[in-house]
C-alpha cells in the first residue's frame, strides 16, 4: 500500500512537472497554453510536489498568487498525509 501511494504521488508529480515545462515553453512562444484548471486539478490529486518543483526550476507561474501559495500549500498537505497517515 505504502509503495503504491509513493508511486502514485511520484507519477502525478512527474506529469505536472512536465506540464509546467511544456506550458512555460508555450508561453515563451506565445502558443496555446495549458489551462490553469488542468494544472491545479493534477496538483490537487497528488501532483503538487512536481508543480512546486516546476514553478521554481522553470521560473513559471511564480508571480501568480494562486500558484505561489496554492501549490506549496497542497504539497505540504500531501507530504503531511503521506508521512502521518500512510
Amino acid at each position: 500500500m505504502e509503495l503504491a501511494v509513493y508511486a502514485y504521488v511520484g507519477v502525478l508529480s512527474l506529469i505536472l512537472l512536465v506540464l509546467m515545462y511544456n506550458d512555460k515553453q508555450k508561453a515563451i512562444k506565445n502558443e496555446w497554453r495549458i489551462a490553469e484548471k488542468t494544472l491545479f486539478t493534477i496538483a490537487i490529486f497528488g501532483g503538487a510536489i512536481g508543480g512546486v518543483l516546476g514553478m521554481y526550476l522553470f521560473r513559471h507561474k511564480t508571480k501568480h498568487n494562486n500558484f505561489a501559495f496554492g501549490f506549496p500549500l497542497l504539497a505540504a498537505i500531501h507530504i503531511f498525509i503521506i508521512v502521518n497517515v500512510v
